[in-house]
């Protein structure tokens, strides 16, 4: 029974990883000049020893008209910074039951924003020019778009285990740039940058719907994919650089926590997608070393090893961490099913209630009458119906609000679809 169903799961990963023939070219910069104005938003809770990069590179990109830093009642000088650097900081409110940190503060700082595209940046994102510019091409045509980086590693430890889990999101997923979008219930995405249309995500009330998800970015490309949006999860590995972690005990505990989505993803997927890592990537190294091998669990490491050549593109200084990171599969394995049975909820000093597996999102913003935004006071997002959204695309020149005001009184127009779409 049991070599059946590794036979199962070596099946499943090479019909996944077989995708990687077909998928998109990465971004690139240069294509047409930018006309739509950029905001671009970074959420930031203590963020002072990380951010200074993050805005030294946006602040400096021509593409960009405005930065908000949205600080989350941070305890450090991020606010300070920030300001001293040239970006404009919204004072976050206190945090209304209910939402996960992160997503109120990308929902401030929409609501403030006044470019016509939205991008959100983590504070350890480093973007290379280029960057909006080309994340402004991938929106033709697509609604949300989401881009994965090189990855910072600054050792061999770090590199091997953020590797090991890195090779379980191709094994369970497939790889990056998909040319044919998965089923919604399958749709990926990262967090780290995203790229939309304000309006159409005011209208959706994205963030707030699921304001109660630790996985926030994929709860939130699931929600709009079953919505009827166009989402692109793309590779930006040439134009963006990211800093997780700091050693690799940071990475087993905060992203080895998050992985295995289990708050997005319904039980029997979870087992399934678990049974995969176990089955196709841990046991033939524990086989391997135990000295009793069978052809699969040979066959299932050359895989895996060809893998791991392939992956050392998704690091900007790849070293003998990404080959290595084999040997650390079985040690994946058991995080990935440790956080499975006993989700995390708990992340900078703050936790949040549990969301029901599968993935339950929230439906509408918490009750009340306004936000206050920095200086300005928004009304409420509505939680009007959104079917798809709507355009202008991106490259329009439309000129936006000096205030973002979002009503329920005018019902969104009807969406443009190209052919195709």
């Amino acid at each position: 029974m049991l070599t059946g169903a590794q036979a199962l799961a070596a099946l499943a990963v090479g019909v996944r990883l077989a995708r990687g023939r077909r998928r998109l070219p990465p971004l690139a910069p240069g294509g047409p000049d930018v006309t739509a104005p950029i905001s671009v938003v970074i959420p930031a809770r203590d963020e002072e020893a990380r951010i200074g990069p993050c805005l030294t590179a946006v602040l400096a990109d021509p593409a960009v008209a405005e930065v908000i830093v949205v600080d989350d009642e941070s305890s450090d000088g991020t606010a300070r910074l920030a300001a001293a650097l040239g970006a404009t900081v919204v004072r976050g409110r206190p945090l209304p039951a209910g939402w996960v940190g992160k997503q109120w503060a990308l929902h401030q700082g929409l609501l403030r924003a006044r470019g016509a595209i939205v991008v959100t940046l983590d504070a350890d994102a480093r973007s290379l020019p280029g960057l909006f510019g080309a994340l402004v091409t991938a929106l033709e045509g697509r609604d949300l778009v989401s881009v994965g980086p090189r990855f910072v590693c600054d050792g061999t430890a770090e590199q091997a285990l953020h590797a090991s889990f890195l090779a379980t999101l191709v094994y369970r997923f497939g790889p990056i740039g998909p040319a044919t979008p998965p089923p919604p219930h399958r749709v990926v995405a990262n967090g780290q940058c995203l790229a939309f249309r304000r309006e159409a995500m005011l209208r959706a009330d994205g963030f707030a719907r699921v304001r109660g998800h630790m996985t926030d970015d994929v709860a939130l490309a699931r929600l709009l994919a079953a919505r009827g949006w166009v989402v692109g999860f793309l590779d930006a590995g040439g134009l963006l650089e990211v800093d997780m972690h700091e050693s690799a005990t940071d990475v087993w505990r905060q992203w080895g926590r998050s992985l295995p989505l289990s708050d997005v993803t319904r039980p029997a997927w979870q087992a399934a997608d678990l049974a995969v890592v176990w089955l196709a990537a841990a046991l033939p190294v524990l086989r391997l070393a135990a000295g009793r091998p069978t052809r699969l669990d040979l066959a299932l490491v050359a895989v895996r090893l060809l893998l791991a050549g392939a992956l050392r593109r998704s690091y900007a200084r790849p070293g003998p961490g990404v080959a290595l990171s084999v040997l650390l599969d079985p040690a994946t394995a058991v995080r990935l099913s440790l956080a499975t049975l006993r989700p995390v909820r708990t992340w900078r000093d703050r936790t949040y209630p549990r969301v029901p597996p599968g993935g339950a999102v929230a439906s509408a913003a918490p009750a009340g009458a306004s936000h206050e935004v920095g200086d300005a006071v928004a009304p409420e997002s509505p939680t009007a119906t959104e079917a798809a959204p709507s355009q202008p695309h991106a490259g329009t020149n439309a000129a936006a609000p000096e205030a973002p005001t979002v009503t329920s009184a005018a019902p969104p127009e009807p969406p443009v679809r190209s052919a195709g779409r």
